[in-house]
């Protein structure tokens, strides 16, 4: 079997399906494109046919001849009825039908000569038509739960055989049940074209979960792929069956805040008048669905409903809670007090849940809250406690100073760079910062920073005799003196003096043996050669003269 095109564009020939009823091929052909009659399913040498002829059954009376073909010859037509226009012959003797049409639904009967034989091979031919469209019409307004409601209409236009439409839900096939599906399908036949349209009729029980559902209908034709229509959807009503109360505030929600409640109900249409009950008073809204309590203090807290006007035993409830949370600190500020007091802290909470505290001084994380029994200078600082609750926070803080008179603590010498000064460290705890003095000059003077009440004061001297030197202190509120006995550096220079004399007499031994080593040896000399006498005579002098002025110089 062959279908060809009756253009390269537009015109494209319908496969063609063949199958075998009683011995009888038939071909289907497509609604108005050109269909191609096969001839012995074209088996046929075209140099062994000596003739082939083409006729149809027309029902009733002899069969209408079509063409013949002789030899190597030109087909010729002989049909003077409507297939006079619409026919011609293939190569292979197969017959060409043009604008296929349900009346060229015949019997056509191929004649072949061929040597001795002849023989003839009829063919059925059948022709289908998918629908122009397939659209959904007459839709109901909304579908109401548990009432079989006409949902619409699909309507398959102009096809044959006749549309076996498909109604489906969310793409899955419906089945009428004769309860909550019911299905009636119709076909009318146009009496020109004998073409077909088919009706069919959904009637559904909506159900709440059918709410956005998609609704399609659709047929597969003969031949060719699916047709689907376009989805439509439905409004589903049905009538409130739970509320809830919606709590829409800050979080948290503190003083001063506004919150909204919002009653929602699952009916469609959903209700548009509710009743809000604010901790024992009703308020009924209209048109709306919320209520707004602005400006929230800590008695809003409880327990808030609503409900529905026209059914009021169909309610919501929620709590509402309004976080607070307050403290005071006693004292608080700056506070000044003197060294040795008591002082007595006192933190009052008040809080909607619970909470933490935490303190520091001076931005140092302290353990727990702070004692003080008797006040010393390194109790001084800020201090800052922090209570929290979930997101919320205060805090609160006091500046502490701790003043008394001066007090030195210790009065010491240390070690210097050389041996030649001295060095006093006088070690002061007092507040306000004391004022430092000493009763001597010295040749610098070092103080630490004041911290925690205590300062450290360093001088540098060197003392000429033996003294007592004196570190004074002094605030606005007393003051305060130690001594310390320095020895002069006079030990160190008797010490220094021996030290030249020990030397010089040393040097002047090692100069005398120097010198009579030396005579011995000019002594032999001279004995031998009887030379240099007076030389020797002279540098004997000079030698005693040394000496004798190193031995003044050690005297001194």
């Amino acid at each position: 079997m062959h279908l060809l095109s009756a253009s390269c564009v537009c015109a494209l020939l319908i496969t063609v399906l063949l199958r075998q009823v009683s011995g009888l091929q038939t071909v289907i052909g497509e609604y108005g494109e050109t269909l191609e009659i096969p001839c012995n399913n074209g088996a046929m040498k075209a140099e062994d046919v000596l003739l082939a002829k083409w006729k149809y059954d027309k029902g009733e009376g002899p069969p209408g001849d079509l063409l013949v073909k002789t030899g190597n010859n030109a087909a010729t037509i002989s049909a003077t009825d409507e297939y006079k226009n619409r026919i011609s012959m293939a190569a292979n003797f197969s017959l060409l039908l043009s604008s296929a049409t349900l009346t060229d639904q015949h019997t056509f009967t191929c004649m072949v000569v061929a040597g001795a034989d002849i023989t003839e091979h009829p063919v059925n031919v059948v022709i289908y038509k998918k629908p122009e469209s397939l659209e959904i019409s007459e839709t109901a307004k909304e579908l109401e739960i548990g009432k079989l409601t006409e949902l619409g209409t699909c309507v398959a236009k102009d096809a044959n055989p006749a549309a076996n439409i498909t109604w489906l839900k969310n793409n899955v096939a419906l089945v009428a049940d004769g309860k909550g599906i019911s299905i009636e399908a119709s076909v009318q036949e146009d009496p020109v074209t004998g073409l077909s349209t088919t009706s069919s009729i959904l009637k559904y029980s909506a159900e709440k979960e059918d709410t956005d559902a998609q609704f399609t209908c659709s047929t597969q034709p003969t031949v060719g792929t699916e047709l689907v229509s376009s989805p439509t959807t439905f409004t589903i009503t049905y009538s409130t069956e739970n509320i809830v109360l919606q709590v829409t505030a800050q979080d948290p929600l503190v003083e001063g805040d506004n919150v909204t409640l919002k009653c929602v109900a699952d009916g469609n249409p959903p209700p548009t008048s509710f009743n809000f009950h604010l901790k024992g008073e009703m308020v009924r809204v209209e048109n709306a669905d919320t209520y707004t309590i602005t400006n929230v203090s800590r008695e809003t807290t409880g327990e808030y409903k609503c409900s529905l006007v026209d059914n009021p035993t169909l309610e919501a409830t929620e709590d509402v809670t309004v976080n607070y949370l307050d403290i005071n600190l006693s004292p608080s500020g700056n506070i000044v007090k003197s060294a040795g007091d008591d002082m007595e802290l006192n933190l009052q909470i008040d809080a909607s849940g619970d909470y933490k505290v935490s303190w520091t001084k001076d931005n140092v994380k302290l353990e727990k809250q702070p004692k003080f029994a008797k006040l010393i200078y390194a109790d001084a600082g800020r201090y800052e406690c922090e209570v929290t609750m979930g997101l919320l926070s205060q805090k609160a803080l006091f500046d502490l100073t701790v003043e008394g008179a001066p007090i030195i603590k210790q009065l010491s010498k240390m070690a210097s760079k050389d041996a030649n000064h001295k060095v006093l460290m006088c070690e002061v705890e007092g507040s306000p910062k004391p004022a430092v003095s000493w009763s001597i000059n010295g040749t610098s003077l070092e103080e630490s920073p004041f911290i925690n009440g205590k300062i450290r004061h360093k001088i540098t001297f060197r003392p000429a005799v033996n003294l007592t030197v004196s570190c004074m202190v002094s605030n606005e509120f007393g003051a305060d003196s130690k001594s310390i006995h320095v020895a002069s550096d006079d030990n160190d220079q008797t010490k220094l003096v021996v030290g030249v004399v020990v030397g010089l007499i040393v040097a002047t031994l090692v100069i005398g043996l120097a010198y009579w080593v030396y005579m011995k040896k000019s002594k032999q000399g001279s004995w031998k050669t009887g030379e240099k006498e007076n030389g020797s005579s002279e540098e004997e002098k000079k030698l005693e003269e040394k000496v004798e002025e190193n031995s003044q110089k050690a005297e001194v």
